[in-house]
Order: structure tokens, then sequence, then C-alpha cells
């Protein structure tokens, strides 16, 4: 089935209505969808680079739009299903706890999540469910995608296709590299 998903993402991305199929993917990415949009996202600026910053836009926003669904769904699904469960196995007092560090360190989670590999659906979700602050979930997340979109529009735009396997293949590494070395400046900083 993953294999078909991904295969249909690709041909997509020669449709003439790329752009908006490329947003509905960023969309249900961010909640639930298991192929990104850089499937898309990459072959099209490739196809069009003067449009590069269009189409980072359009990803950012649908994934930001996305995101908002995904924290609704993690709202939606803890209150109705998932704290009656918690609270009948006498778990809740551990969810809440668990809710408490995960916002202590929403904004990192969220920015790692939305730049990296790490899927950023899980985080969409779980900032729902933990009931992190909505403006820190909305900013941050606007900072990570855009972070993301517009490095990868940015590197395809200068240097087309010879940079695309690094960005296959090595740009999420990069980007989670980034942020250790981010939060361990940020640690530093705050233990010296």
């Amino acid at each position: 089935m993953l294999k078909r998903l991904y295969a249909w993402t690709i041909r997509m991305a020669e449709h003439p209505n790329a752009l908006w199929v490329l947003a509905l993917v960023a969309f249900v990415e961010s909640s639930f969808f298991p192929i990104p949009p850089d499937v898309i996202m990459i072959p099209l600026i490739l196809a069009r680079p003067r449009r590069a910053w269009l189409i980072a836009s359009v990803a950012l926003a649908a994934s930001v739009l996305g995101g908002l669904l995904g924290y609704a769904i993690g709202a939606l699904a803890f209150e109705t299903i998932g704290e009656p469960i918690l609270a009948s196995l006498g778990k809740a007092d551990s969810m809440a706890e668990f809710s408490t560090r995960f916002n202590d360190m929403g904004f990192w989670a969220v920015l790692a999540a939305g730049v990296t590999p790490f899927p950023y659906k899980v985080i969409t979700i779980m900032s729902g469910w933990t009931s992190m602050p909505l403006v820190t979930f909305i900013m941050t997340s606007i900072l990570a995608r855009a972070l993301r979109f517009f490095v990868v529009a940015a590197l395809l735009r200068t240097f087309g296709a010879p940079i695309r396997d690094f960005i296959e293949r090595r740009l999420g590494l990069m980007f989670t590299l980034f942020v250790v070395i981010l939060v361990a400046g940020f640690a530093a900083v705050k233990f010296l």
C-alpha cells in the first residue's frame, strides 16, 4: 500500500494541478498521511525553479493548516477516547505528568519534528493531546516548516538537479544535527 501511495505521489508531481496536489499532500501529511510533501515539492521546483518560493509557500501554508488538524485530532481523541480509558486504568495522573513534561519542551519538540525526518504528524497530534498552548504550536510550526521547505527550495533553485541526491539522502541528517547543536548551545548558555 505504501509503495502505491508513493508512486501516486510521484505521478502527481507531473499533473497540471500539481501545486494543488502538493497542498493536499502537505496538509494531510501533517496529521495522518505517510508520504512527505518533498516527494512532490522537489520535482516541482526542479521543473520550475523560478516558482521555488511559491511552491515552498504552498507547502508551508498547507502543512501548518494540516498541523492544526493534527492538533485537533490529538485534542479531540484525548478528550473523547483517551482520557476516559486512562482514568479507568488509573493512569490519568501519569498522563498529566507526561503532558507537563512534553509541554515544557514543546517548542523544541515541534521544531525538531518540523525540520527533521521525525514524523511531524506525531508531534501535531501529541501537541493537541497534551494541550500545548496553541500559539506556541502555531508559531513553532511556522518556523520549523518554513525552515525545512525554504531551505529545500533555496538549494534546488541554486544548485538544481545535482543537489537532489543530497536533499533526499542527507538533508534530514543535516537538520537533525542543526537541532542538536542548537539545543546544546542553549543548554550550554543556560548552565554556564
